[in-house]
């Protein structure tokens, strides 16, 4: 498994060369959006965000909205470290905390977040191809962490590992038992 230093590291010296395959498709605005991407993805929104890290003290006094998720999830787990469910797990964790701030602060004049959900198809409707150049970069700087952890298989989250011990457990001791009690001590 690969330090904090080496993530980040690797993050900073592919961000641009993984940007610059979007050129011949987007041009200059690609490859700022696919870099940036990759980027944010590697430094802020690492699958590393499960547990203390360079990237949960980056967020700085806001860590503290990824505390739940670090709670919730342990590290390495199939939720954090899956390919595309790690990554669309920190997403939709980020959107639904601006969703909730946007209904918080509606009387302080927020937008309510219908209208941030109608926003957010229109830019997907207008800016598709820059929006995924955004989303293969996170997910990409994501597999770049997952390849340098060595096997990025995932463990299975807490209380599905206490139930598979406790199915083990109980399958073992099927496998040795040898009928009743009182007729162990006989021959057959």
């Amino acid at each position: 498994m690969a330090s904090g230093r080496r993530h980040d590291r690797a993050t900073r010296w592919l961000a641009l060369p993984f940007g610059l395959l979007w050129w011949p498709a987007l041009g200059p605005a690609g490859v700022a959006v696919a870099s940036g991407a990759f980027l944010l993805g590697g430094l802020w929104l690492s699958p590393d965000l499960d547990t203390r890290s360079n990237a949960t003290r980056r967020w700085g006094p806001l860590r503290l909205l990824w505390w739940p998720y670090r709670r919730l999830l342990s590290h390495r787990s199939l939720l954090s470290h899956s390919p595309l469910l790690g990554t669309s797990l920190r997403l939709l964790w980020l959107a639904a905390l601006v969703l909730a701030a946007c209904a918080a602060l509606g009387p302080l004049g927020a937008p309510a977040p219908a209208e941030l959900l109608q926003r957010g198809r229109e830019l997907w409707g207008s800016q598709r191809p820059l929006l995924l150049a955004a989303v293969v970069g996170l997910e990409a700087s994501s597999w770049l962490h997952l390849l340098q952890d060595g096997d990025p298989i995932p463990r299975l989250p807490r209380p599905l590992r206490a139930l598979r011990r406790r199915l083990s457990r109980l399958s073992s001791r099927s496998r040795r038992w040898r009928g009743p009690a009182r007729l162990r001590g006989r021959r057959r």
